[in-house]
């Protein structure tokens, strides 16, 4: 587990991070999301060392970092940082074995990557003349060469395709089942919904909301609900009826409506199942759950 406890950092008089904390569970997908200039990358570099913070402590299972610990982490910046010029598969033996690894280590984990990140014969290509998306996978397959510990992954899906994308959440999901914390940021927040076991949201610097996406879910779901209908007679007009719901939507034996508590949303259920048309059964009743999309709007705002 990467514990990230009370951040701050500042840049001159700009405090870009501000008491910011949060953890990444072992085996666990956590997506870390924000606008641009929230404070994401600048929290990566902290817990990879790249930058100090000025208070603040990041630790890994309870022990501070040290850089024997960071040495074994996987890191993708934003930045393709490759040699353009060199060839793929020998940089990334290259990069094994500035980990450590030894030749023939490097150079299966190597190859393993290159083919499981759907480059097949791209190995002896240089660089600079894969396409971006490919140039993309490549520079996932650095991340993951030396077999880390942690994944800490900037915009990884950045310029894929919906196939390259199902390919490398494929590989990622196999390392966290492998007991590995992973934290990885993106802007494609459909991506991160469905991938993630955890999010957080960052915005000015300052931790805006955290947890699992389901109990994320759950918090910000409100009080609105769904009633479905079924049958020759499915009619829920009555519903605009009952007191304190507010209907916001009615077609026929489907209506979209807000509750001021639970139990006017029970008192809706209960008059559909005990008095509803003959033969009109419920089909579907549930709380309407909203998406990531629609919790990092209203949590930034």
């Amino acid at each position: 587990m990467i514990d990230i406890a009370g951040v701050t950092r500042s840049f001159g008089e700009r405090r870009v991070l501000d008491d910011v904390s949060f953890t990444v569970e072992g085996g666990r997908m956590t997506g870390f999301v924000g606008g641009n200039g929230a404070g994401k990358t600048t929290t990566m570099r902290i817990i990879l060392g790249v930058l100090s913070a000025d208070a603040g402590s990041v630790s890994l299972d309870g022990a501070p970092l040290t850089p024997a610990d960071r040495a074994r982490f996987g890191y993708m910046p934003e930045e393709r940082g490759l040699y353009p010029k060199m060839q793929v598969l020998e940089q990334l033996v290259y990069l094994g074995r500035l980990h450590g690894m030894s030749a023939g280590a490097a150079k299966k984990s190597a190859a393993d990557l290159i083919e499981r990140l759907g480059l097949g014969e791209r190995g002896t290509d240089t660089l600079e003349s894969l396409s971006l998306g490919n140039q993309q996978r490549a520079q996932i397959a650095a991340a993951l060469v030396h077999e880390p510990s942690a994944l800490v992954l900037d915009e990884p899906f950045s310029g894929l395709d919906p196939m390259a994308v199902e390919v490398v959440l494929a590989v990622l999901r196999d390392y966290a089942a492998q007991g590995a914390p992973v934290l990885f940021s993106s802007h494609q927040l459909d991506i991160v919904e469905r991938l993630c076991d955890d999010v957080v949201v960052i915005g000015g610097g300052r931790i805006l909301a955290s947890g699992s996406r389901e109990g994320l879910r759950a918090q910000h779901s409100g009080s609105s609900f769904e009633l479905e209908l079924a049958g020759p007679a499915a009619d829920a007009g009555w519903v605009r009826e009952l007191p304190g719901v507010e209907v916001t939507h009615l077609d026929g034996g489907f209506a979209r409506f807000d509750a001021p508590d639970e139990s006017a949303a029970q008192a809706v259920l209960a008059r559909a199942v005990q008095h509803s048309a003959p033969g009109t059964t419920v089909r579907r009743f549930a709380p309407i759950t909203p998406s990531l999309a629609q919790i990092f709007k209203e949590v930034v705002r």
